[in-house]
């Protein structure tokens, strides 16, 4: 049998970010915590921390924590139950997931809120690229994930969520910078006129280029702006060209004007909602929340 305590100060340490911070939050000493993990680690036969600047789990502390966090899930099923436990109160329960940021900004927080509040869910948000989201919920740190990710790993569900429409946007000075007398886009100009990325791991501007004009690995300058309201706010101050999706677009109303740097041309993200298949009933439900809201952006 693991030690609940021993248990319990491992989860604090990552949720929290290291030891101090445990610390506080669990209200023991430094010493305390430190002690507790090094027991649980000596009853595991194992490192359960890398310790550094940064503390992070090793593959078997990522396990584990994915194993507490189905613990607390199921109690709060239980909790949920009233034929076990009568007059348990339910508690608020912490579900973490990993979300790409335009997904984030535009409709997902809206289709869930009525069932969080309702099931007295809270939601833990890791912002990521919608590429690399399916990586949290591999080592352990999500309960799901929204992910370009088709095939589901094993032991999960992969629910197709439906299609995030982008186009390539920019300032109505920038875009006309980039074309010729003749109204057609120039693609010199284009590569030579920085581009706004979010972040690095954002490879929708090279979609772009490769599903229009044809161009693998372009080089080309590039700003990064790894915020939804930053990121457009820079393209409409003309700093360069990017690409939104658009459920975005369609909220600019009385913002500064962005225009279409290839009318007509856009790149299609499909997404989908990795999950575990033996989800506790509280997953389940958030699950069943973002279906309903992916549905609704389809109608």
């Amino acid at each position: 049998m693991l030690d609940a305590k021993q248990l319990e100060a491992f989860a604090a340490v990552l949720e929290h970010g290291g030891f101090g911070a445990a610390a506080g939050a669990l209200n023991l000493t430094l010493g305390a915590i430190s002690l507790r993990i090094k027991g649980l680690e000596a009853a595991l036969g194992q490192r359960l921390l890398v310790r550094g600047k940064v503390v992070r789990a090793t593959p078997a502390g990522q396990a584990l924590l994915a194993h507490i966090k189905q613990v607390r899930l199921m109690e709060t099923d239980l909790l949920d139950s009233g034929a076990a436990l009568q007059g348990a109160a339910a508690q608020w329960q912490r579900l973490s997931v990993a979300i790409n940021a335009d997904s984030l900004s535009s409709w997902f927080l809206p289709g869930v809120a009525a069932a969080l509040a309702r099931h007295r869910m809270l939601l833990d948000v890791m912002i990521d690229d919608q590429e690399h989201t399916h990586e949290a919920l591999k080592s352990g740190d999500v309960v799901a994930c929204v992910s370009t990710q088709s095939v589901a790993m094993r032991g999960c569900v992969a629910e197709p969520l439906g299609v995030m429409r982008y186009r390539c946007l920019g300032s109505p000075a920038l875009v006309q910078k980039c074309r010729t007398k003749s109204g057609a886009v120039s693609v010199h100009r284009l590569l030579a006129t920085p581009a706004v990325i979010f972040n690095r791991k954002d490879g929708l501007q090279d979609q772009f280029l490769a599903q229009h004009f044809d161009l693998q690995s372009p080089q080309y300058p590039r700003h990064f702006v790894p915020a939804v309201d930053a990121f457009e706010s820079a393209l409409a101050s003309g700093m360069g060209w990017g690409m939104v999706p658009d459920l975005n677009v369609a909220a600019r109303t009385g913002r500064l004007p962005l225009v279409e740097m290839l009318p007509g041309s856009s790149v299609d993200v499909a997404l989908y909602w990795h999950h575990w298949a033996r989800e506790p009933m509280l997953a389940q439900r958030l699950t069943q929340a973002v279906k309903i809201a992916a549905k609704a952006l389809e109608g």
